[in-house]
């Protein structure tokens, strides 16, 4: 048996000494974590994936996106289910509305902005503020357009507001169901299709909405010339949001449906900036009754203003 002396635990001397004594000894030091190389992993990726990366994110949005999905998990009917979407501060809710009117390409906006944490704080109010600056700036056109006319007289539209808000609401929110709906389809019949929740795609509706709200501001100056340049303007910058969105939604299906659905897209939306140009602001001209003027001989006359 082992003499006792040698089951007692005994302070080693240092490394040096030990090799010294036991040239074939192995070391292995745990002040020291083993480093993987860098290099070793770089190799391993495929020669386009940072391209794929910056386009539709990387492992950690998917984190981001995992833990965003259990954060959200209380039931549909509960209060706390709703506050979710609107939990949201103001630097996300800018940062957002910067990224929709100033569009990098190459870049995915939910990827890039809303899949980290959708919401409906944002659309909501933007909505809202459109709502109430088309209908605001529609009734000052009516009135500087008849501006000077002495049969003219101003009368507010309130029944613009109520129309603007079905307009606008009715395509934030029909539209992206339509939308989510189709991908839905075509997901089933191609597997490696990208997919968007109802929530991201509702989101990028609202916020690409957000340029039209300064385009409608300027739309009050009197010249056809000036509201058809802001339209194109305007629908530029949040046309390329929407496509650069779900072009890589559509990309991989069949190349006939994919130009079709981005084709819809963009028609819709251009629809809703056209429309509201034409019915809120190109006011037609009205042919107001000329003023009677009695005379003193007992007849009428009739002025006709110019």
């Amino acid at each position: 048996m082992a003499a006792a002396d040698d089951l007692k635990f005994q302070e080693f001397d240092d490394a040096a000494n030990l090799l010294a004594a036991n040239p074939d000894a192995t070391t292995i030091s745990i002040d020291e974590p083993v480093e993987i190389p860098k290099n070793q992993h770089s190799r391993q990726q495929e020669p386009g994936r940072e391209e794929d990366d910056e386009l539709l994110g990387t492992d950690d949005s998917d984190k981001t996106e995992l833990l965003a999905g259990q954060k959200k998990s209380a039931p549909f009917w509960t209060f706390e289910y709703y506050q979710t979407f609107f939990d949201v501060d103001t630097y996300q809710v800018l940062d957002r509305i910067k990224g929709s009117v100033f569009p990098v390409p190459g870049k995915n906006f939910v990827r890039l902005y809303i899949r980290s944490n959708p919401d409906l704080y944002g659309p909501f109010w933007i909505c809202a503020t459109l709502v109430f600056t088309i209908a605001v700036s529609g009734n000052l056109s009516n009135f500087f357009i008849h501006l000077g006319k002495p049969t003219y007289h101003y009368v507010p539209e309130f029944r613009k507001v109520s129309i603007a808000a079905t307009t606008i609401y009715a395509y934030a929110w029909l539209v992206p169901l339509a939308l989510w709906g189709f991908l839905m389809w075509r997901n089933s019949k191609v597997m490696n299709i990208v997919s968007y929740s109802f929530l991201e795609i509702v989101c990028v509706y609202g916020y690409s909405l957000f340029i039209y709200i300064p385009t409608a501001i300027l739309w009050i100056i009197p010249q056809k010339v000036v509201r058809w340049v802001l339209v194109v303007f305007s629908l530029c910058l949040s046309g390329s949001v929407l496509v650069m969105t779900f072009w890589p939604a559509v990309r991989d299906d069949n190349r006939r449906i994919a130009l079709a659905t981005v084709g819809t897209i963009l028609l819709l939306h251009a629809l809703l900036a056209v429309g509201c140009l034409a019915y809120f602001f190109d006011a037609p001209e009205l042919d107001f009754p000329a003023p009677i003027i009695p005379a003193h001989n007992g007849t009428t006359v009739t002025t006709k203003s110019h």
